[in-house]
């Protein structure tokens, strides 16, 4: 049918909102591996960087054309931000979260969220308190291969779970890096990388009954330690291991889940330039499957708090997550003092 020319016609087009980042903390991996991806996101924009070098933080906006830099957070969350990414380093998270949770606007926080659990608790009080959205950079949560793993184990199509097992081995020497300084850091690779692993293996084994583990320093001596490695027990049955490390010059990146069925396996090639992450299935009686994928997962992860915020949509990895983790971590670290004693 075609209409008079006489007639008008009122369409009324919705025109997508675009979520105004700040930046807290202009860390290395802000600059190198967040800031980049965060360019191809189109409905993102940043607005304000925050860093106590007002030079670091006029740097980082003027690279990734900021209108606004400070080195006073009150002032940097009194810019035209929604939402706050904080890569600053552990010690600052805790008064970071809350003084953004008090002016209103969601949080992307770089883990572990706090250097203890009382922190943890009182940055999700505040946060629930004046309704802002927590959203944690547990990472590897946002791969579409670990998200397709995770439905794989819901559906039972290898079974019921005997062992999950994780490496994440990496070489990294100490430097003047924050993670060295326990009083910046809380701890050594089990913070960093460990909170990481143990989240994945609550994320597919469900919650953790009880833990067993081992802290050291294997290669490097420093203020903290270079490997950690534990067995957790799973509440639903079955059990968790995991390892890390900053000792291995040849990295190691590997899941491995064990059901009664059958194994899904994944491995992330991270010395290779454009790294890919392979998902491998065996199910008993079956030809094994195979599957590659070389993405950004960060993209992802940004992508997926943009629609958390926008949409006010529960979080994929909440503050109740890196609670669950710290108290893993601490229970770890009482025990490695015990050994030590």
């Amino acid at each position: 049918m075609i209409l008079p020319a006489s007639k008008k016609i009122n369409l009324k087009v919705t025109i997508p909102k675009k979520l105004k980042w700040g930046l807290a903390g202009c860390s290395s991996f802000a600059e190198n591996s967040f800031l980049p991806a965060f360019q191809l996101v189109k409905r993102s924009k940043l607005i304000s960087v925050y860093s106590h070098d007002i030079n670091r933080a006029q740097f980082i906006a003027n690279k990734f054309g900021a209108p606004y830099s400070y080195d006073n957070y009150d002032d940097f969350l009194k810019s035209e931000i929604d939402a706050v990414y904080i890569s600053s380093k552990n010690s600052d998270h805790y008064w970071q979260v809350i003084k953004a949770a008090e002016a209103g606007k969601h949080i992307l926080c770089e883990r572990p969220l706090a250097l203890n659990s009382s922190q943890i608790k009182e940055m999700i009080d505040v946060c629930k308190k004046n309704n802002v959205i927590l959203l944690v950079n547990h990472l590897h949560r946002f791969h579409p291969l670990i998200i397709k793993t995770k439905e794989l184990i819901d559906k039972q199509l290898i079974g019921k779970i005997v062992t999950i097992n994780i490496s994440y081995n990496i070489n990294f020497p100490p430097s003047d890096n924050f993670r060295f300084k326990k009083e910046f850091s809380g701890g050594g690779v089990l913070r960093d990388l460990g909170s990481q692993m143990i989240d994945l293996l609550r994320y597919f084994g469900g919650e953790i009954s009880e833990v067993k583990g081992f802290i050291d320093n294997v290669i490097y001596k420093s203020e903290v330690e270079d490997f950690a490695a534990a067995v957790l027990k799973f509440k639903n049955g079955g059990y968790g291991l995991f390892n890390v490390s900053y000792d291995t010059k040849v990295p190691l990146i590997r899941a491995d889940i064990l059901g009664h069925n059958g194994i899904i396996s994944i491995e992330s090639f991270i010395d290779k330039k454009n790294f890919t992450t392979k998902l491998s299935i065996a199910i008993h009686g079956e030809t094994k499957k195979v599957f590659r994928k070389r993405i950004n997962k960060i993209t992802f992860l940004i992508r997926t708090a943009q629609k958390t915020f926008l949409k006010k949509q529960n979080p994929l990895a909440t503050g109740e997550d890196s609670l669950q983790n710290m108290l893993i971590i601490e229970e770890l670290e009482k025990q490695a003092l015990f050994q030590k004693e």
